[in-house]
C-alpha cells in the first residue's frame, strides 16, 4: 500500500512539474514585457501558503497538479485599458506570451533528455545479427526463434551483419525463406546449429517483410556535446513521429486508438518508476515535449490556438470582435473535451482488457 502511495505521488509530482514549467514560461515573458501578473498558483485547490512580490501572489495550493498564471486583464471582461493589462500589447506581445509555455516544455524536455543521456549513456542498437528482442505472434516467434540466437544465413546468402540480415527479410515478403540459425548452448555445452524455414509477413503500409525481430542493444556512455546530439535527436523523434501518427490516421480515417488521457499516462509514469531514476526522468521528457507540441496546435484554448488568433488580428490590423472570440473559444473547448473523453475511453478499454497491469 505505501509501495502504491509512493507511485501515485511520484506520478502527480511529474506531470504537476511539467505543468508548472509551462506556466513559468508563460510568467516570465509577461513580466518582461511588463504585463502584471496577478497570481501564480503552484498546484490547484485551497491555498496552503503564499506571499506577495513585486505585485504578483505566490501560492502553494493542496493539488500540487501544475499550476496557473493569472495576468491583468486577461479576458475580455476585465480590460481597463491600463498600459500594464494583457490586451494592451499588440498582437504580437500577446503570442510571445503564449509561445512562451511550449517553448519552455521544449527547453525541459532539452534538459532532461541531456542529462539522462550524460548520467546513464545510451542505447545503440548492435551491428550484430544476433536477436535481441521479439514480437509475440510475428514469423519468427511462431518459428520458435529465441533471443540470442545468431541468424548465420538467409537462403544459402552468408550473414555478416544485422542491417544485411533485415535488408533480405524486407525484400521477401510472403516469401518462404530458409535461415541458418546458431544458438548458444546451456552451460558447457558447444552452440549448435539448425535451420529454420519461414514466411517474412508483408507490412501493409511499406510493402516489405517482417518477422518480429529487432537487433540487441549496445549502452554507450556520453560526453556533453554527445549528449546534446542525443537529446536533439530525441526531440525531433518525439516531435516528428507524433505528428506523422495523425497525419497517417487522417488519411485512413481511424481513430488514434493509441492515444493515452490522465489514465494512461499516470499508467507509464507508475511503470517508469519500478524501472529506475533514468526511465522517470526520460518519461518526463516525452510528457514535456508532448505537452508542449500539443498546446502548439491551432486550436483555440489551446496556445496554438491564442497564437493563430494573435497572427489573424495582426493580419486584419484590427482587434477580432468579442463575440468571434467566445465563439472560437466555445469551439476549441468542446475540440478538447473530445479529445479528453476520446482517450481516457481508450485507457478504460486497455484496462480492461489487461494492457495496463
Amino acid at each position: 500500500m505505501v509501495e502504491f502511495a509512493g507511485r501515485i505521488a511520484v506520478t502527480v509530482l511529474c506531470l504537476g512539474f511539467v505543468v508548472l514549467v509551462h506556466e513559468w514560461g508563460h510568467f516570465l515573458v509577461a513580466r518582461r514585457l511588463g504585463v502584471r501578473v496577478e497570481r501564480f498558483t503552484i498546484g490547484f485547490g485551497k491555498e496552503i501558503f503564499g506571499w506577495t512580490r513585486k505585485g504578483t501572489r505566490f501560492a502553494v495550493c493542496i493539488l500540487p497538479l501544475g499550476g496557473m498564471v493569472k495576468m491583468a486583464g486577461e479576458f475580455p471582461e476585465e480590460r481597463s485599458k491600463k498600459a500594464d493589462e494583457f490586451f494592451s500589447q499588440p498582437w504580437y506581445g500577446r503570442a510571445l506570451i503564449a509561445l512562451a509555455g511550449p517553448v519552455m516544455n521544449y527547453v525541459l524536455a532539452f534538459v532532461l533528455f541531456a542529462a539522462v543521456a550524460l548520467a546513464w549513456g545510451t542505447l545503440k542498437p548492435s551491428t550484430q545479427p544476433v536477436i535481441g528482442d521479439m514480437i509475440l505472434g510475428l514469423p519468427a516467434a511462431n518459428a520458435k526463434l529465441q533471443i540470442g540466437d545468431r541468424i548465420r544465413s538467409i537462403d544459402g546468402i552468408a550473414i555478416t551483419s544485422w542491417e544485411q540480415m533485415a535488408h533480405l527479410i524486407h525484400e521477401r515478403p510472403e516469401k518462404t525463406v530458409r535461415m541458418e540459425i546458431e544458438r548458444a548452448g546451456a552451460e558447457g555445452k558447444p552452440s549448435r546449429v539448425f535451420r529454420a524455414s519461414l514466411k517474412p509477413q508483408r507490412d501493409p503500409q511499406r510493402s516489405m517483410g517482417l518477422i518480429g525481430v529487432m537487433p540487441q542493444v549496445d549502452k554507450v556512455k556520453l560526453g556533453v556535446w554527445g549528449s546534446i546530439k542525443v537529446s536533439l535527436r530525441d526531440l525531433k523523434a518525439w516531435t516528428v513521429q507524433p505528428l506523422e501518427y495523425i497525419g497517417q490516421k487522417i488519411r485512413s480515417m481511424e481513430g488514434p486508438k493509441e492515444l493515452s488521457g490522465p489514465l494512461g499516462i499516470a499508467h507509464m509514469v507508475t511503470k517508469a518508476t519500478q524501472e529506475g531514476m533514468s526511465y522517470v526522468i526520460y518519461l518526463m521528457a516525452i510528457i514535456s515535449t508532448g505537452l508542449g507540441l500539443f498546446n502548439l496546435f491551432p486550436i483555440p484554448v489551446l496556445d496554438g490556438g491564442h497564437i493563430f488568433l494573435y497572427v489573424i488580428e495582426g493580419i486584419l490590423r484590427r482587434p477580432l470582435s468579442r463575440r468571434t472570440l467566445q465563439v472560437a473559444n466555445a469551439v476549441g473547448l468542446s475540440v478538447i473535451l473530445t479529445i479528453f473523453i476520446y482517450a481516457s475511453y481508450q485507457d478504460i478499454l486497455r484496462w480492461r482488457l489487461g494492457l495496463m497491469k
